[in-house]
């Protein structure tokens, strides 16, 4: 069945999933010693690709949405009852600002017209 355009464009690739692998070298927060409370290790152990505007907001599947996380640190981020959410993501923008200079919100948000 074939899937809609915007779908496809939420979606990370296998093309994009290993660039991100490759820029990020390890999970994000894991690489940076944050908040490492998981009750079982092996949650650090599981690489996750993380949306930082997640695909309910049309973010799109592409490397500058994108950054490489494990399951505690993903689960943590959308699910968590910390309140760390906005800290996390704020951790992330700045990640993308750094690597990508102007980096923005609204630039890696599906639009189907660009006005």
């Amino acid at each position: 069945m074939k899937r809609h355009r915007a779908t496809r464009k939420l979606e990370f690739t296998p093309k994009v999933r290993a660039e991100i692998k490759n820029r990020d070298g390890g999970c994000f927060f894991c690489l940076r010693g944050y908040h490492m409370e998981a009750s079982s290790p092996f949650a650090y152990t599981i690489p996750e690709i993380m949306h930082i505007v997640p695909r309910s907001a049309l973010g799109m599947g592409i490397k500058e949405n994108g950054v490489l996380g494990c399951q505690y640190h993903h689960n943590l981020m959308d699910n968590g009852n910390k309140g760390l959410r906005s800290e996390m993501i704020g951790m992330l923008e700045d990640y993308m600002r750094s690597l990508y200079p102007g980096w923005s919100r609204a630039d890696v948000t599906y639009h189907k017209y660009n006005f």
